[in-house]
């Protein structure tokens, strides 16, 4: 099993091999579709695939011969078919380069899109491609030990000026996925300004952590022990957020990818803490 997660500068792609150890650098592995990858190195259990197409016969081979990546948990149960290409597919997807989707815009659809806009709702549209390390466990007891993988965004100087323009006329930013919210943390100045940005980010949001720019947030119920609920234990605190799981799990909410959308508004307190 290979999970492509992000090409390099010279056209290899770092990819994810199961089961790495049984392949020898230089060792060819076969797809179909006439997709071919070369194992060229390995680092930190990352592996660098030199692939024999590039271009568009690469993303159609790729298109062909790969399939759609799901979480763990859902993968297990069951095989991904073609109706995950559209089901586990953002709205707003436009380019490639996430290894999974964000999943809190999976329930979003263009029906309404246009009844958030008739009632004041604007919309700015940033980039982060998700990576792998979004979903890894936390196995350090110190959470200051643990590292993110960097990932890959953009924000246009027009949706930096957008956002900033919001917050001027007294609007409220809520970011759609912590992927988003991430990447405009990460992007904003100590003032809550964004400019133009593009480059890597590996920011760890955990509680204590002073919020610049979100004023809160939308987003699925996540795993234990994740990234990802530290940053919503951050947003709300760790007493609201066991408060809201307690809720959700008394009321059989569902988890994870497939699963319910929540909107976490925080006090003032909270966000300043």
């Amino acid at each position: 099993e290979v999970t492509l997660l992000e090409p390099s500068s010279d056209g290899s792609w770092n990819a994810l091999v199961k089961p790495l150890k049984k392949i020898r650098d230089g060792e060819t592995i076969d797809f179909n579709s006439g997709l071919r990858a070369k194992l060229v190195s390995r680092r930190g259990g990352i592996a660098n695939l030199a692939f024999n197409l590039e271009g568009e016969d690469f993303d159609q081979a790729l298109q062909q011969a790969g399939a759609m990546p799901l979480p763990p948990y859902i993968a297990a149960k069951r095989p991904a078919d073609a109706r995950d290409f559209e089901d586990y597919q953002s709205i707003w997807a436009c380019r490639l380069g996430a290894v999974a989707a964000p999943t809190a815009s999976l329930h979003f659809d263009a029906e309404l899109i246009e009844r958030l806009r008739k009632a004041g709702i604007g919309f700015s549209y940033v980039t982060l491609h998700v990576g792998a390390g979004t979903f890894l466990p936390v196995k350090v007891e110190n959470l200051s030990d643990h590292r993110m993988h960097s990932e890959r965004g953009e924000i246009t100087a027009a949706a930096a000026h957008e956002i900033n323009e919001t917050r001027r006329a007294g609007g409220r930013i809520i970011p759609v996925g912590t992927t988003s919210l991430r990447l405009i943390e990460s992007a904003a100045d100590k003032s809550g300004q964004l400019s133009q940005w593009s480059g890597a980010t590996d920011i760890f949001i955990m509680p204590g952590y002073r919020f610049r720019i979100a004023d809160a947030l939308i987003t699925n119920f996540h795993l234990p022990r994740s990234t990802l609920l530290m940053l919503v234990s951050a947003l709300m605190g760790r007493k609201r957020i066991r408060d809201i799981y307690d809720y959700a799990i008394a009321r059989e909410y569902r988890f994870f990818s497939y699963g319910d959308a929540s909107l976490l508004l925080p006090d003032g307190e909270t966000r300043r803490h």
